[in-house]
């Protein structure tokens, strides 16, 4: 699969994507700083969210609900209110756009109507489709008819309604990511135990056409790391300038500096992982001498004696032309053909067959 010019693959390096979602607080000065800032931090994507509150939420439907729930209890505004103060407009598009293309990182967004799928097509090199849209089959529908790659989160979801989603997506499109997520975005360290990453391993399996991944709003990068080595090669973090900051997406962001080691902890877990073949490596071949035993003489013996069990000790080190102590039953009982000290070591060219 390829976004931009990005190849993903098991044997790619993971893609960061950088969820600025709400977080330029309607400041389009703001969303540029997070844009450069995310590079900066080692982000391949900056995302955001295009949304009109009047497409996405019902505000009578919220206010029947009579109480906040979740993370939106701690809103100060009702549930519409906020969504339309963390709407993205429109004219920022193209800008944002650019300064994606100047900080060299790739720009994407969420569509949350089926119109804004086809104001975004131009601007985006795949689309990202939230948790919250997995039963909304229309747009699935509609953004897996583009011909760009997408990413589709699965929080909240059932394995049916997964697997409903996928073969949507699968009537158009070939190249998709299929993120584990959780929904909860309290911001408390408890929801660690909720992430089941190992659905990862039932993704693989149930899923092969899919590239997988992770969309997570966990404290910190414990999540990543592990998902890394499930074999998720997209990852979805969101991203703040300040986590300090008022608004509903600060909280459970990643900052410059936590993104940075996130990255860092990253990549180096992605050169450990290396491939599957089990080998004696490169910077391994010394040691081979050095940690193994070979096996040896305990007293010194002459030309011709009979090699016997209480004769033997197996010690390091292993020279190369030794024999290794697995093949001790297969010298007992032979001759051989030099003298030799205590400790010397036996080949088979001094054992005579």
């Amino acid at each position: 699969m390829k976004i931009g010019k990005k190849t993903i693959n098991a044997n790619t390096p993971t893609v960061f994507i950088a969820d600025i979602a709400a977080n330029h607080d309607g400041n389009l000065n703001k969303a540029i700083d997070l844009i450069h800032s995310c590079a900066e931090a080692g982000a391949d994507v900056a995302k955001f969210q295009h949304f009109e509150a009047e497409t996405i939420v019902s505000d009578k439907g919220f206010k029947d609900l009579k109480i906040k729930k979740s993370h939106q209890m701690k809103w100060k505004k009702s549930i519409f209110e906020t969504y339309r103060d963390a709407s993205l407009p429109l004219e920022w598009t193209r800008t944002l756009k650019k300064e994606c293309n100047k900080a060299n990182i790739l720009f994407s967004t969420s569509p949350y109507s089926l119109d804004l799928v086809d104001y975004v097509d131009k601007y985006v090199s795949f689309y990202k489709i939230g948790s919250g849209d997995i039963t909304w089959h229309e747009i699935l529908d509609k953004i897996s008819k583009k011909n760009k790659p997408l990413v589709l989160a699965t929080g909240a979801s059932t394995l049916k309604e997964v697997s409903l989603a996928v073969k949507k997506i699968e009537k158009n499109k070939k190249e998709y990511v299929l993120m584990q997520c959780n929904t909860n975005y309290t911001n408390n360290k408890s929801n660690l135990k909720f992430i089941n990453l190992n659905v990862l391993r039932l993704f693989k399996k149930q899923f092969p056409k899919a590239i997988l991944g992770l969309s997570d709003h966990t404290q910190g990068h414990a999540t990543v790391l592990g998902a890394i080595t499930l074999g998720a090669r997209v990852i979805e973090k969101h991203y703040t300038l300040n986590n300090n900051l008022n608004g509903p997406d600060h909280a459970f962001s990643m900052n410059y500096n936590s993104w940075k080691d996130m990255i860092s902890y990253s990549r180096d877990l992605e050169e450990s992982l290396g491939n599957s073949k089990k080998k004696i490596e490169k910077n391994e071949v010394e040691t081979v001498v050095l940690q193994r035993r070979s096996i040896r003489l305990n007293r010194s013996i002459k030309k011709g004696s009979v090699l016997k069990k209480s004769n033997l000790i197996c010690l390091r080190p292993c020279p190369n032309d030794a024999i290794q102590p697995y093949n001790i039953k297969k010298v007992i009982g032979k001759k051989i053909n030099r003298d030799l000290s205590k400790h010397d070591y036996l080949r088979w060219k001094d054992v005579k067959k």
